[in-house]
């Protein structure tokens, strides 16, 4: 799914960058050198829970700026909002509505 996404976003004109969550992936730091426009994430990220990745996101002032749009197979619109997302997505989702929400800012 990765893969795809990161093709159809490169196919928009997207710079994309990935994360392996498989791998011992300090977020805040990895957000830092990249310094991304927009950080998309799953709720669920096997070991570790986006949820709380935006926690520790949030809680860093200089990432003020940071769009975070979150998706689930659950409908955790609320909950994502409320740690600190901009925008949920709930899955499965089209293609058009993430880039929508991508291009537009709508939550």
């Amino acid at each position: 799914m990765v893969t795809l996404l990161q093709t159809l976003l490169k196919m928009e004109g997207f710079e994309v960058v990935t994360l392996d969550m498989n791998m011992d992936v300090d977020v805040p730091a990895e957000i830092r050198s990249v310094n991304p426009d927009i950080l998309f994430m799953d709720v669920h990220l096997g070991q570790k829970s986006g949820i709380e990745i935006v926690e520790s996101v949030r809680i860093d002032s200089s990432f003020d700026d940071l769009r975070i749009i979150m998706t689930s197979g659950l409908d955790l619109r609320e909950e994502c909002l409320r740690h600190g997302a901009d925008g949920f997505l709930l899955k499965p989702f089209m293609p058009d509505d993430l880039l929508s929400m991508l291009m537009d800012g709508a939550a």
